[in-house]
């Protein structure tokens, strides 16, 4: 799971929509799975400075956005754990090392604003449901990723969270899967695209009723009462139980 996490957070510096904006853990995980994102993370740019692999912040005013949000986290009460020092090299190249923010609280920025940066809050819980409730309490996100071997709980997740998309024990791949249909639910977006969908959502479909040359509509026109009329009320009323 940090492993799949971590390809999706440092994906063009978290600068992707459907990137991971926090992770929910296991309260008796957390340290562990910290250690190995973190591990993940190296494994994969061993260095930031100069390396093409890792991409830079799109603009200084991202820049700086992405580091009042630490700074806001720190002053809070949060621990910061990033993936590299951050030296003066990286802030002239407007690159960013992944941060993982712990003991993080709802009156923090990287918990009230959209994130779209290497930065990634752990929210830690105690029970299975309690995860569950954290997501549905918030905006229906655009993406949601859930990592497990069991599959009754994965379909439960499934019936229980509403999202634009799902992987399970995966991130982001879902996107590239051009047969099936992407997009948002909610506050994440409405409709879809990619496939059939994507032809049917930026279609208008033109209705066209032809008639031929008998006019059954005259048969319930006024004046009302006639037997044709009655018949087709006394229909409906039946159909619905009236």
């Amino acid at each position: 799971a940090a492993k799949r996490l971590a390809f999706g957070k440092c994906l063009n510096a978290g600068q992707v929509c459907v990137s991971p904006d926090y992770i929910l853990c296991p309260q008796s995980k957390v340290q562990e799975f910290t250690s190995e994102f973190i591990e993940s993370v190296k494994a994969s740019y061993p260095a930031l400075h100069g390396n093409a692999d890792f991409t830079s912040i799109i603009n200084e005013r991202h820049f700086s956005r992405l580091k009042s949000y630490l700074e806001d986290a720190e002053k809070k009460g949060a621990q910061i754990i990033s993936s590299h020092d951050n030296g003066e090299n990286l802030t002239s190249e407007r690159k960013m090392p992944v941060s993982l923010v712990l003991n993080a609280t709802e009156d923090m920025l990287v918990l009230k604003e959209e994130i779209f940066g290497p930065i990634l809050p752990i929210i830690p819980y105690d029970s299975f449901d309690e995860a569950i409730s954290y997501v549905n309490a918030r905006p229906r996100p655009l993406a949601l990723y859930y990592f497990d071997w069991d599959k009754r709980r994965a379909e439960t997740v499934l019936k229980k969270t509403h999202s634009g998309g799902v992987c399970v024990n995966d991130t982001m791949t879902h996107v590239a899967a051009d047969d099936i249909p992407f997009g948002g639910i909610g506050p994440s977006g409405m409709g879809h695209y990619h496939g059939k969908e994507g032809f049917l959502n930026f279609s208008k479909a033109k209705a066209v009723v032809t008639k031929g040359r008998i006019n059954s509509t005259e048969f319930v026109a006024p004046p009302w009462g006639n037997t044709m009329y009655r018949g087709l009320m006394k229909m409906m009323k039946w159909r619905h139980g009236l």
